[in-house]
């Protein structure tokens, strides 16, 4: 393979990914997943839009400074303030990228921005060379790109190139393409534009067609040689390409797809697992490379094909991406050492110490109630780590319920350093315990996701219940890890309440903003 052949990994999931509603990640968070990027060794990461809040912009820097392997990117619209917000952000990184976008379709042009094109090639011809001033290697997207004249497009892309914009990216913003017309557009680009080979030409899917990922692979086909995606296809609406499919492709169909991407293959599910428990999003059963059935057989005939010689329907090999058997290795009578020790081969080391501390004793509690934990159970009590001064506090639930009497819970909470407590009927004993929530914190949130998941097999297994509460435009996740279920919703309803209140009103969207 020459280095033409190669295939930029561009992952979105803490920018785009984080668009989802509900999805939005603590800074703790997004360095735990930007770290485990860095070990999937994906190329450049997308860690956020700087000027949308101030949480945003600390975050996107203590990644800078933390991640050394992968190039760090900030987004900015075409504002100097957004794009002197993204240097600044960036600065501390090894490598640095901004990403400076503004719309080009005449619906966006006309109904979003308000301008006309000749102001939009103005606008990108400032944007870009302030960014090139401030960093050199700049991506420049004409958003809508899809939707655009191609005429336009190509007026504006060679003034962003004259301008030092080095990567060139056509996103697919409202998932509108198929395949063979998208790989065409990426084609008549590079071949229209006379300074096109000043510039890596990039693609940025949505998935609203279900397409992400061929359209993806037909740009490839036609040109395009950096790729942006997330995990488990994560991202606003029906999502991005997958990172995950868009690799194995790759790897599995290298006869028809002589590319070549540097990932590390065998981190796809354990980064999978830990985006999917982060975010609260759960990844579907049939979900390809890194859903749970992906390499299940239950058909006789299936079973009977892939014991004679896996190959029959078997195109990869499990562990190639990161599937393998929970192994029991932490006991009750575990000490710290083994536990250090193995949240270290998780990528899961926590060096703070009184951190250590306080999860040691979380993992005696979980082996007391449940004996055998596996990795999954140590993914959960690392990412259920409560982060800053909270709120709201569990401090007792008892419940009743059960076909003969009425669903009833008793629950106490400090709220603020107070003690509350209250009792409350419901059609359940969840619903029971979230009205009895409702009324403690005086919530007015929507409740808009409950969500169960377990987290291994059995009946002493952890459960994992996502909640999505909306209040006034803001959408946030909880999540609560525990063996008990009405307790594991408690903690989510909670961390939900929680996160709404560390959550700023003013933090901006950068897809939605007018510019």
């Amino acid at each position: 393979m020459n280095d033409q052949a190669k295939i930029v990994i561009f992952d979105t999931t803490l920018r785009d990914g984080e668009q989802s509603p509900g999805a939005s990640m603590t800074s703790g968070e997004k360095l735990h997943v930007a770290q485990m990027l860095e070990k999937l060794r994906v190329d450049v990461i997308e860690a956020g839009f700087a000027n949308a809040s101030k949480d945003d912009f600390a975050a996107i820097q203590t990644i800078a400074r933390t991640i050394k392997d992968s190039r760090i990117c900030s987004l900015a619209r075409a504002t100097e303030a957004d794009i002197r917000r993204a240097g600044e952000a960036i600065q501390p990184a090894v490598s640095g990228r901004i990403h400076t976008f503004i719309a080009s379709s005449p619906i966006h042009m006309q109904h979003k921005l308000g301008m006309r094109p000749e102001q939009v090639l103005e606008r990108a011809r400032e944007a870009v060379g302030l960014a090139r001033k401030l960093c050199e290697d700049v991506e420049f997207s004409p958003e809508d790109a899809s939707r655009s004249e191609t005429d336009f497009l190509c007026r504006l892309i060679e003034i962003a190139i004259d301008a030092g914009a080095r990567t060139i990216n056509i996103p697919d913003t409202v998932g509108y393409g198929l395949p063979q017309q998208f790989g065409e557009l990426i084609r008549t680009l590079i071949e229209r534009i006379p300074n096109s080979d000043r510039a890596i030409f990039s693609v940025h899917c949505h998935n609203d067609l279900g397409l992400a990922v061929a359209n993806s692979l037909a740009a490839v086909q036609n040109g395009a040689r950096q790729v942006e995606c997330t995990i488990n296809g994560l991202g606003e609406r029906s999502g991005n390409a997958a990172l995950e499919e868009l690799v194995m492709a790759i790897r599995t169909r290298n006869d028809l797809l002589p590319y070549q991407v540097e990932i590390d293959a065998t981190q796809l599910v354990p980064t999978s697992r830990l985006v999917s428990q982060i975010t609260g999003f759960a990844v579907q059963p049939n979900k390809a490379i890194v859903g749970v059935n992906a390499f299940a057989h239950e058909s006789g005939i299936h079973q009977d094909g892939v014991i004679k010689h896996r190959e029959t329907y078997e195109i990869m090999h499990a562990a190639d991406v990161g599937w393998v058997s929970n192994q029991l290795v932490l006991g009750k009578h575990s000490g710290r050492n083994a536990l250090r020790q193995r949240l270290a081969e998780l990528n899961l080391g926590i060096e703070d110490d009184q951190a250590f501390a306080e999860l040691f004793a979380r993992f005696k509690e979980l082996a007391d109630k449940k004996h055998e934990v596996f990795d999954d159970d140590l993914h959960a009590l690392v990412n259920n780590t409560a982060e800053g001064d909270n709120r709201v506090e569990l401090i007792a639930l008892s419940i009743t319920g059960g076909t003969q009497s009425t669903p009833n819970a008793r629950v106490g909470i400090i709220d603020k350093g107070e003690h509350k407590s209250i009792e409350r009927e419901g059609n359940g004993v969840v619903d029971a315990t979230f009205c009895a929530l409702r009324e403690l914190t005086a919530s007015k949130a929507k409740l808009e996701l409950y969500s169960v998941n377990n987290i291994t097999s059995g009946t002493d297994a952890q459960g994992e219940v996502s909640v999505r509460l909306a209040q006034d435009g803001r959408v946030v996740n909880g999540k609560g890890v525990d063996t008990d279920i009405v307790v594991a919703s408690a903690k989510a309803y909670i961390a939900a309440i929680n996160a709404l209140e560390r959550v700023s009103t003013g933090r901006m969207h950068a897809q939605a903003m007018s510019i």
